[in-house]
């Protein structure tokens, strides 16, 4: 089974939702949609499903242009952020409803809820009532109805927004185990960089209605191809500073330097734009290349074991995540340090000109 969008695109009343666009979905792969809100999941995960026809382009699924046909006609499944589970049904009458829709035999959809609770670890909740369930079960109830069908295609929007932090960790742990059971392609929308990597699998970034990378989701992590990708897959956002290299050395904004290293060293002389994560950022010079940066505190965020670094650094709003309680007050002066090993360097037009040399080592 193959899901592929050709040249699809999506406009509503002269506005683009989706931008042209192609993508190519393998059969037994887990794909995360990855973006900030707007940036056009639900609006391709729509497309995907048939809920809505593209303004341009076709989608074809095995094989069979499907860009015209009805949701209920195809083989889709859809869970939402706000799950929807029958109330007055019991966990049992709810992942038999559709196939009770689909007027299938009584033995054969016994036979296939029993084994899809199984599978979603719902078989001792059978008989109760979805508000009798935790969050988490109410979820994997959600989930069980959309598997059941045999659908090829699950499409699962922020699935896990609306769950406490516990319920969002045990379910996102068994999520990879429930895709590899059923064989289907699974397309997981979210906001969080932490839960594409922790799902694993293939990422697609969108940024306004774009997808601006897709592949295994290590190496879109890793090796962003542009200074946007960079942005979507870090979390704060990758900070950036104006950089210039000329012969074997680097210069961050005014006054900062490093060595050029890794592929940096073979760049021609001129204007970059460089880019380093917030975990990323200390506070103690680890090795003697780091590239020290005055910068003025402008808040602190203490998690408990980590705390966000606010820094203004000239014109640069950064946000430095290190290890450790580190009350300071606005307004005071600090030195940051960042190991050169851990930049990105980017062209005038945002694409990567030079990985981060840690990235390439691993």
């Amino acid at each position: 089974m193959t899901l592929e969008l050709k040249g699809v695109s999506r406009s509503v009343a002269g506005r683009v939702h989706i931008h042209p666009t192609d993508l190519t979905l393998q059969n037994g792969t887990m794909n995360v949609l990855l973006g900030p809100t707007l940036s056009g999941k639900t609006s391709l995960m729509r497309l995907m499903a048939g809920l809505d026809q593209p303004t341009t382009g076709r989608v074809h699924w095995e094989g069979r242009d499907v860009t015209g046909v009805r949701v209920q006609d195809r083989k889709v499944a859809m869970v939402y952020q706000q799950f929807i589970n029958y109330p007055a049904m019991t966990v049992y009458d709810n992942i038999a409803s559709p196939l009770r829709l689909m007027g299938r035999p009584k033995d054969q959809i016994d036979r296939a809820v029993r084994e899809t609770a199984e599978m979603l670890r719902l078989t001792p909740m059978l008989t109760r009532k979805p508000l009798e369930l935790s969050g988490g079960q109410q979820q994997r109830c959600a989930l069980a109805r959309a598997l059941v069908k045999g659908a090829g295609l699950v499409l699962l929007d922020e699935p896990l927004a609306n769950l406490d932090y516990k319920l969002r960790e045990e379910l996102r742990v068994e999520i990879p185990r429930i895709f590899e059971a059923s064989g289907a392609i699974f397309v997981y929308a979210t906001t969080e960089p932490e839960e594409a990597l922790l799902l694993g699998g293939n990422t697609a970034t969108l940024w306004e209605g774009r997808v601006t990378q897709f592949g295994p989701t290590p190496q879109v992590y890793r090796l962003p191809g542009d200074s946007t990708t960079a942005r979507v897959f870090s979390d704060p956002p990758m900070n950036f500073v104006s950089c210039r290299k000329e012969a074997s050395r680097l210069t961050f904004g005014e006054t900062a330097h490093a060595p050029a290293t890794g592929a940096a060293r073979d760049l021609a002389d001129g204007s970059y734009l460089a880019g380093f994560r917030a975990n990323h950022v200390t506070l103690n010079r680890h090795s003697g290349d780091a590239v020290e940066f005055r910068c003025t505190i402008g808040a602190t965020e203490i998690t408990g074991s980590e705390t966000f670094l606010h820094l203004d650094h000239g014109a640069d709003r950064w946000v430095g995540l290190v290890h450790g309680v580190h009350p300071m007050d606005a307004g005071t002066r600090a030195s940051v340090y960042v190991d050169p090993a851990h930049v990105y360097l980017f062209d005038q037009t945002g694409r990567l000109a030079a990985p981060a040399p840690y990235a390439m080592a691993v």
